[in-house]
């Protein structure tokens, strides 16, 4: 398994950091994809994300020739999509994300963090989401009714979706998605 070290000075600590497989749910077209994918860029630079798995609905060439050009892993499934993205991903730790969210700033090291450290092993990991007032309560009422469902902006342990276990409450990591303003 891929890995390098990292250290956290405040700890005192190092810790070797495993490569992510980003899934990323296409809903609003190649553009929104686009932007997503390269948001991922430095995080690539880091070591942190190994490869990416592309969710859509349904076969689409603009789609499928943006995967083709990053290099990612295209899946076509109405079903159960990160479930899917699971099966295809080639690393044990899961980022989930919507095509058009922008990781912001400090989430490489977060990350980093969690997934060095061991995470949770039947939880996850959830960042918070930078939105307008209408996501924002949205995505709180989402967490209230449905607060283990894996969503966007989640890190999880691949076992976790594909052996469904429970997933126990998030924990809220402290580092946020934001959303292109174009793709709102």
């Amino acid at each position: 398994m891929p890995c390098h070290q990292a250290g956290d000075v405040a700890l005192g600590k190092r810790y070797a950091v495993a490569m992510i497989t980003v899934l990323i749910r296409v809903q609003r077209g190649p553009e929104a994809l686009a932007v997503t994918l390269s948001a991922l860029v430095p995080a690539v630079a880091a070591g942190l994300v190994g490869d990416a798995v592309i969710l859509a609905a349904i076969q689409d060439e603009a789609i499928d020739r943006v995967a083709d050009a990053s290099g990612a892993t295209l899946v076509v499934s109405e079903g159960r999509p990160w479930i899917e993205g699971a099966r295809a991903a080639r690393h044990e730790w899961l980022l989930c994300l919507d095509d058009g969210d922008v990781p912001q700033e400090g989430w490489i090291r977060v990350l980093e963090r969690f997934v060095g450290l061991g995470g949770p092993a039947g939880g996850l990991g959830r960042l918070r989401r930078q939105a307008g007032w209408r996501h924002t309560v949205f995505d709180g009422l989402r967490a209230l009714l449905r607060p283990r469902e894996v969503t966007a902006g989640d890190l999880i342990h691949r076992r976790v979706l594909l052996e469904g276990a429970r997933i126990r409450a998030p924990i809220r990591l402290p580092a946020a998605i934001g959303r292109d303003p174009v793709f709102g």
